[in-house]
C-alpha cells in the first residue's frame, strides 16, 4: 500500500514539473511568436525582443529547460529511491 502511494505522489510530482516546463515551452515559442511585433518595441543588446527571442532568446530558454527537469528528476529519483544504479 505505500509503495503505491510513493508512486502516486513521484508520478504526481512528475507530471507537474512537467506541466510546467510545458508551459514556459509554449509562452516561449508561440506567444512569444505571436506577439513578435509588439515586443520589438523593447530593446535588449541592440536587438529587437522580438528577433532575440526568435534567433537566440527560446534556444536559451529551451537549455534552461532541460537543464532544469534533468536536476529535478535525479533530485526527485533519489528523494523516491528509484535512481539508476550507476548513480548510486
Amino acid at each position: 500500500m505505500e509503495s503505491t502511494r510513493k508512486r502516486l505522489a513521484y508520478w504526481h510530482r512528475n507530471l507537474a514539473v512537467t506541466a510546467a516546463l510545458l508551459c514556459i515551452w509554449f509562452v516561449v515559442t508561440f506567444v512569444a511568436s505571436f506577439y513578435a511585433r509588439e515586443l520589438n518595441a523593447v530593446v535588449i543588446f541592440g536587438f529587437p525582443l522580438g528577433f532575440y527571442m526568435g534567433a537566440q532568446g527560446a534556444l536559451l530558454v529551451y537549455v534552461a529547460i532541460i537543464w532544469f527537469y534533468a536536476r529535478y528528476m535525479n533530485r526527485l529519483d533519489r528523494e523516491y529511491g528509484v535512481q539508476d544504479e550507476e548513480e548510486e
